[in-house]
């Protein structure tokens, strides 16, 4: 006993002594960002210096640096984590570098092309991190005789639009209706647009990319195969690199295009009119394009007192004239009753402004302003319908909506391309049998937890009310409107089946595959973030060839 009671004392001391040795938690760590940065400066090019595009809290720029591209105020406060430090790369040997440089001292890297991801989880961590800012990689080249554009991942996509009008009246490319979203994001993610039922998402209309890899290698489609460039278009490109840009296949579009807005509100019978949408928006005419937007508002039919009712607004783009457009629309939807007067005929790149609530006549060089026009305290959540909803049952989504007060929903419309594409052409599976997507929105402008909280907590019930109309097993959901409700990957997205609880949601029968090609192209798993793929470790790796040989079996 005395012998055991010794042995403890000494390997108690021994561990003081140890301990006191060392360094502390924080010195260790600041000798560890400093050998970091040391690591990019050895690694920079001659040619292409990366010192000016080392951004740390002490450099004047880091703040507005770091603020400039969050786009949801709920995390531009005091308490959200910062990075160490911000690289805003103007060259790939700086991606490069900063890839091998984060592995090597074991630090986590956050990519940024638009910051409009609505979780913030491209410029924010639990854990120690750092910040590659990909606004200066922006370049667009656009080539009218082979219809391509080729962009770089951190422009936007109003630069990207403005380039294309810049050298064509008659071409387009099919992505979001925000100037400001940021092209990276928004295209690995699948990319949803109004011109969706025409030509499909941003993703069916890439034909290259190139992408730096975990061993900093750069990868143009041929280089890095099919996989790979299958996974970074739709299944979110920062869970296997670093995407530089993408080389798209441009649309064409008439010169005259036309869109309307049209609103009712319950007492001009707006329950009829959208029940009618839901069974012709879906089947029309290919090229229009109705979104409906729905809201609680004032009554102001009731002047004595507030009453709430809801708001059903239609808007619209039509890639034609407005001639063909209302002919078109008295023959099939005459219930919303639309009339010339309601129709603004303008050119494509013109229709972005009306989409973005911004005067139609709007010089069009404001694309290329990349400062968000509005920002605000936000929280997002997203949903498919398959199956048509009864009055009744809109009925009672009025009644909780109303109830709720401040709920707002969009239905963005199916059909056309997107009901011809397979479920497994890219990542993105939501194709043929689904009628539209939801997106649920809240937006204040209230700091503090309290009204957070809130805002938050009415959206989250509506999403419950709302299971009984939506898709089922798995109720899933859209990657670019990232809500980290479905599921957060706790053990530094090393857990396949906490990634399979969110991953299921966003891709559905992908979400193996996108495993699979996560464990050979990033086995160690560098590129993760919260919700991002994760690896197939040795257990799973196992079952899925115990599979292939039974089924391979039973077929035999």
């Amino acid at each position: 006993m005395g012998h055991r009671i010794l042995l403890l004392s000494l390997l108690y001391l021994f561990a003081v002594l140890y301990h006191s040795s060392q360094p502390s938690a924080s010195s260790s760590s600041s000798s560890s960002h400093n050998n970091f940065i040391r690591c990019l400066l050895n690694h920079s090019q001659p040619s292409h210096p990366i010192n000016s595009e080392i951004l740390t809290p002490n450099n004047a720029s880091f703040s507005s640096v770091l603020q400039a591209y969050i786009r949801n105020l709920r995390f531009n406060n005091s308490y959200t984590r910062k990075p160490y430090l911000i690289l805003t790369p103007s060259h790939v040997s700086h991606v490069q570098a900063a890839i091998i440089c984060a592995q090597k001292h074991n630090l986590q890297m956050k990519i940024r092309s638009g910051g409009h991801d609505y979780e913030g989880v491209s410029y924010r961590s639990e854990t120690p991190f750092f910040i590659l800012d990909m606004f200066n990689l922006r370049s667009i080249h656009v080539d009218i005789e082979s219809e391509t554009a080729s962009v770089q991942t951190g422009a936007t996509l109003g630069e990207l639009y403005y380039r294309i009008a810049e050298k064509s009246k008659i071409h387009g490319f099919p992505a979001g209706v925000c100037p400001t979203v940021g092209v990276g994001g928004h295209i690995s993610g699948g990319g949803y647009g109004n011109m969706i039922r025409k030509y499909g998402l941003s993703v069916d209309n890439v034909v290259d990319a190139e992408i730096v890899d975990v061993h900093g290698r750069l990868l143009d489609r041929k280089s890095m195969g099919e996989d790979l460039f299958w996974a970074i278009t739709g299944g979110g490109g920062a869970s296997f690199g670093v995407v530089i840009s993408y080389k798209l296949n441009l649309v064409r579009v008439p010169e005259v295009v036309t869109v309307f807005e049209v609103a009712r509100t319950l007492e001009q019978n707006a329950t009829d009119t959208l029940y009618k949408w839901q069974h012709v928006a879906t089947s029309i005419d290919n090229e229009l394009f109705i979104r409906v937007i729905i809201e609680v508002v004032d009554n102001d039919t009731q002047s004595d007192q507030k009453q709430k009712t809801v708001k059903v607004t239609f808007i619209a783009l039509f890639l034609g004239d407005s001639k063909r457009l209302v002919s078109m629309m008295n023959q099939s939807f005459p219930e919303l009753g639309l009339k010339q007067s309601d129709c603004i005929e303008t050119s494509w790149v013109r229709s972005v402004f009306f989409w973005s609530n911004m005067k139609i006549t709007t010089p069009v060089e404001i694309l290329l302003d990349r400062t968000a026009y509005s920002v605000y305290y936000l929280k997002r959540k997203s949903d498919f319908v398959k199956e048509a909803i009864s009055k009744e049952g809109f009925e009672e989504i009025w009644k909780k909506m109303i109830e709720l007060k401040h709920s707002v929903m969009y239905f963005n419309p199916y059909g056309g391309r997107m009901a011809e594409i397979p479920a497994t052409a890219t990542p993105f599976p939501h194709r043929a049998g689904h009628l539209w997507k939801i997106q649920y929105q809240a937006n204040w402008h209230e700091e503090g937890k309290e009204v957070a909280d809130y805002h938050i907590r009415q959206i989250r019930k509506l999403y419950k009310f709302m299971t009984p109309y939506v898709s089922k097993n798995p109720r899933v959901a859209f990657l670019n409107y990232k809500d980290l409700d479905l599921g957060i990957n706790q053990h530094s997205g090393n857990s396949y089946q906490q990634g399979r609880v969110y991953g299921i949601k966003y891709f559905k029968d992908n979400f193996h595959r996108l495993a699979q090609i996560k464990t050979k192209f990033d086995p160690s798993n560098f590129f993760r973030s919260e919700q991002s793929i994760p690896v197939l470790r040795c257990q799973q790796i196992s079952r899925d060839i115990f599979t292939h040989i039974h089924s391979h079996r039973m077929t035999s």
